[in-house]
């Protein structure tokens, strides 16, 4: 119980710590997701919520961790499998209905203050964004693929000499206890994984190096070679996650192939490349920003004014800046308002098509009319 409960503590602390930063991932002018003035963004409605946001986020871990005792009690004592971070998501909804207050009351100061009037507003266009776009960086990418490579060698090795059965593969985790049939697609299974991950990756980055760029129409120099420099590193970390993720796909297939011991030592270290990007993406976060906001100017651009501000586009905005929707916009993805992610425009017809297509299939396997593959669990 003693380790359950110190597992569920650390989730909160952890949920606490990514909420409490979360207003700062959006960039200056993005007030929890409010469009804002350069000018504005030191307001003290917008200070005021600022720092009303933090301290309700904490006091509001504070009941859950003393939740969590009880509830790892009633766990520990009934024998149910282990639900560590059940009280902390609880308390990430909480957190971020939080967020959403903080961000319906900035926008009615927004409002009732008329900020959106005091300066001429406009956007900005570079077309060497489609003239010379950003290249894919596919050097960071060979680690991916040697790993590939090397998984696919000892699967095609292990399917020349099977054993009758193989245990239970989820992804990251292996049950010993669980025996299935050595068929050729459970034993390449890891390598299918790593080939879906890949795929799915080099498709998003094509999308995010192609989708509208995020331009300041202030400083619209600046922002352009900002957000060409953003982009190509978050390609790059794009690459090294799914270099950290098929490794940690070879460790679990190593234990598959039974080609290492199943002790503690080697089920722990199939689970460390999953954690391994986290650090590169702290860092490019704190040291550069939602669309390169925070790295240092350039001789002559700290000096650079358009005398306008970027167009206001709120109304367009929904669930906190987590939504977007307009039909006139022909963009389907653009850069969303929080961090460096990106978000589908749901105004577009081709969204729509996407979305209808996965309820469709989703009420056909409900129906018992598609059988969708099945898949326990990957961890």
């Amino acid at each position: 119980m003693t380790l359950l409960l110190a597992a569920d503590v650390a989730a909160i602390a952890l949920v606490t710590c990514v909420m409490l930063a979360l207003p700062t991932l959006g960039g200056p002018t993005l007030a929890f997701g409010v469009q804002v003035t350069a000018d504005r963004a030191s307001d003290p409605a917008v200070i005021a919520e600022r720092h009303a946001y933090a301290r309700l986020t904490v006091l509001a871990a504070a009941p859950a961790t003393a939740i969590s005792i009880p509830v790892t009690a009633l766990i520990t004592a009934t024998d149910r499998p282990p639900a560590i971070g059940v009280t902390a998501a609880a308390l990430g909804l909480v957190q971020l209905a939080l967020y959403h207050r903080a961000h319906r009351r900035i926008r009615r100061a927004k409002l009732a203050g008329g900020w959106q009037s005091e300066r001429r507003q406009g956007v900005t266009v570079d077309t060497t964004f489609r003239t010379d776009p950003v290249r894919l960086p596919w050097v960071w990418g060979l680690p991916g693929l040697a790993i590939l490579l090397v998984t696919a060698a000892l699967g095609w090795s292990r399917l020349g000499e099977p054993p009758a059965t193989l245990p239970l593969w989820r992804g990251f985790g292996i049950d010993p206890a669980r025996r299935v049939p050595a068929t050729p697609t459970a034993v390449l299974e890891p390598v299918i994984c790593q080939l879906a991950i890949g795929l799915v990756v080099l498709a998003t980055i094509y999308v995010v190096l192609r989708a509208r760029p995020d331009l300041d129409a202030a400083k619209p120099r600046g922002s352009a070679r900002r957000y060409r420099v953003h982009l190509r590193g978050v390609a790059v970390l794009w690459l090294v996650s799914a270099a950290c993720l098929g490794l940690g796909l070879l460790l679990s297939a190593l234990l598959l192939w039974e080609i290492v011991p199943f002790t503690l030592f080697w089920r722990v270290i199939a689970y460390v490349p999953l954690a391994a990007p986290l650090v590169p993406w702290l860092i490019w976060e704190v040291r550069v920003g939602r669309a390169g906001h925070r790295l240092p100017a350039l001789p002559g651009e700290e000096e650079e004014e358009s005398g306008v501000v970027q167009r206001d586009d709120d109304r367009h905005w929904f669930l906190a800046g987590a939504v977007y929707a307009n039909r006139a916009d022909p963009a389907l993805f653009v850069p969303a308002r929080l961090g460096s992610s990106w978000t589908l425009n749901i105004g577009h017809p081709a969204t729509w098509l996407v979305l209808a297509t996965a309820l469709a299939v989703t009420a056909l396997a409900l129906a018992g009319v598609v059988d969708l593959p099945q898949k326990e669990s990957l961890f």
